[in-house]
């Protein structure tokens, strides 16, 4: 009978493997237009570029350690490894985060009318996205510093009390005057980026619906039948919001929940990191299948080209 540990690490195969080639084909497409094809440049593909980045890493940092304990390989990886793993899991996920948010905040100020009164910000929004996507990389990584001293091996195979356990790493309790600062500054980042991404998401769902009730008046079949590339998009942003706040708190509320149990229990553990790893593989899936650059005549054209100069 094949026990529980080996499912969970072919779960996790599965979801790290297509998750990871996932966001690098995107990744490397962007970059591709980025240095090749500038002309197809989209304002959108800096935003996804750091995001599927951001998951790719997060993949494979998150899912190579379970995987090798699921099969009950055992990963040797000192202080040193432990800090390095654990704090890019978590500059990771929060860069995830922040560049979701500024995703549906920008695809909010695409789709408002000319008319609205925050319809200036459609010409401007361009400049704040490279400052505000360096910006979430240097907060994040500052915020994190924290588990770089609090992180290292875990050589006990059943540890008890306060903290967080994996097969390789331990992240112990905070100190008393570390705890208020860092758990009140993950809190106020988190509540905003959230809140900020649920009311990008109620203004597009409002802006779809007036779109969709004045296509209803329109008889041209034509206008009423082929939406916009922008009403794509704002769909796909809505689904991937939606994906990453369900798979947010779930992860979340598991993690708390493991981290103040004295009593630790590796199932959890994986159920938890199972959750925190969906949303990268879906975002890639969802990014990949509305992304038709890949499939155009002249990016396969160019491919030629510069494979044949």
């Amino acid at each position: 009978m094949i026990s529980s540990d080996i499912i969970f690490g072919i779960f996790f195969i599965f979801q790290t493997c297509i998750g990871f080639m996932g966001n690098s084909l995107l990744f490397t497409l962007y970059m591709y237009i980025f240095l090749i094809l500038p002309h197809k440049k989209k304002p959108l593909d800096m935003i996804l570029a750091h995001l599927t980045l951001a998951n790719a890493l997060t993949l494979i940092f998150r899912g190579i350690p379970i995987i090798m304990s699921s099969f009950g390989i055992r990963l040797e990886m000192g202080n040193a490894g432990c800090k390095i793993v654990l704090y890019i899991q978590r500059v990771t996920r929060s860069i995830s985060l922040c560049t979701t948010a500024l995703q549906s905040m920008f695809q909010a100020v695409t789709i408002t009318p000319s008319n609205h009164k925050w319809a200036w910000l459609k010409h401007r929004i361009f400049i704040f996205i490279q400052p505000s996507l360096l910006f979430f990389w240097m907060i994040n990584m500052a915020i994190y510093s924290v588990v770089i001293l609090q992180t290292e091996a875990n050589t006990n195979a059943t540890v008890d009390g306060l903290g967080y356990y994996s097969p390789y790493c331990k992240y112990n309790a905070y100190g008393l005057h570390i705890a208020p600062v860092f758990l009140s500054t993950i809190f106020i980042r988190d509540s905003f980026f959230l809140s900020l991404m649920t009311c990008n998401s109620i203004y597009m769902v409002n802006i779809l619906y007036r779109h969709h009730k004045t296509a209803q008046n329109v008889r041209n079949t034509i206008q009423s039948s082929s939406p916009s590339p922008e009403n794509k998009a704002t769909h796909v942003i809505l689904i991937l919001v939606s994906c990453f706040v369900f798979f947010y708190w779930t992860n979340t509320f598991l993690t708390i929940y493991a981290f103040y149990t004295s009593k630790k229990k590796q199932q959890l553990e994986k159920f938890s990191n199972f959750f925190s790893s969906s949303y990268p593989t879906i975002c890639s899936l969802f990014l990949v299948k509305n992304e038709n650059r890949i499939y155009t005549r002249n990016f396969m054209q160019a491919r030629i080209r510069i494979s044949s100069s």
